[in-house]
């Protein structure tokens, strides 16, 4: 049963309208984002079928490195997150990301983020921003471009943070959000990617009740 995030102090669900009258995300996103766009819409993770097996892909890091699907073959667990520099829900949740994998690393749980927007209109999506902003934040996973976009297409992609997380045979075993507060880590209750991992780890699935993560659509390439 894929679920929808529940309305919370922050309008999460509620029409775009009520939304940003309330000054909630689309609100936040235009305030932080402003010289891009005037309001950045919420996008919700597509509902896509558990077990279903991940996409393979082939990929430039942002340091110049090619990393592959399967150079993590030995990983029982690999996490596919699709993020981007520019977007306030991301920019939210980023320290959360870069925490997670310095506590699961070291189990056997790898993350590759990927960075699939256009930058045309994003100038802090360029390749050279993100490299920049991924040793000062000090991720510690491989970050990847594609910049074709078809790695993204491949995985049903809309939104940043989009988040994969695939078994030891690499099938869709969770496709939901980091936890059940995005604004605010003080807030909260329920680490549902981390309870993925956990389960995983000990040889279970994870509850098949998965609510979606938001964030900003994937900014695709204009047709020429």
């Amino acid at each position: 049963m894929r679920l929808h995030p529940e309305p919370h102090a922050g309008g999460v669900g509620e029409p775009a309208e009520k939304r940003e009258r309330q000054g909630t995300p689309d609100h936040l996103a235009s305030r932080c984002t402003r010289r891009y766009v005037p309001r950045m819409a919420l996008t919700e993770s597509r509902d896509l079928e558990l077990g279903m097996p991940c996409p393979d892909f082939r990929l430039r890091s942002v340091d110049g490195k090619t990393c592959a699907r399967d150079d993590f073959r030995e990983k029982p667990v690999l996490v596919v997150l699709f993020i981007c520099n520019h977007c306030p829900y991301v920019q939210a949740v980023e320290d959360r990301i870069i925490a997670l994998n310095r506590e699961y690393a070291s189990r056997g749980v790898q993350l590759v983020g990927i960075c699939a927007n256009d930058p045309t209109d994003y100038p802090d999506d360029r390749p050279e921003r993100l490299l920049e902003r991924w040793r000062r934040k000090g991720y510690g996973f491989p970050y990847l471009l594609d910049e074709s976009q078809d790695v993204a297409r491949a995985f049903h992609a809309v939104c940043t943070p989009d988040i994969y997380v695939f078994d030891r045979d690499r099938r869709l075993a969770y496709h939901g959000r980091i936890d059940d507060d995005w604004q605010n880590p003080s807030r909260v209750t329920r680490r549902e990617l981390a309870a993925a991992l956990d389960a995983l780890l000990a040889g279970r699935q994870p509850s098949p009740e998965q609510v979606h993560s938001i964030g900003c659509s994937i900014k695709w390439k204009k047709a020429s």
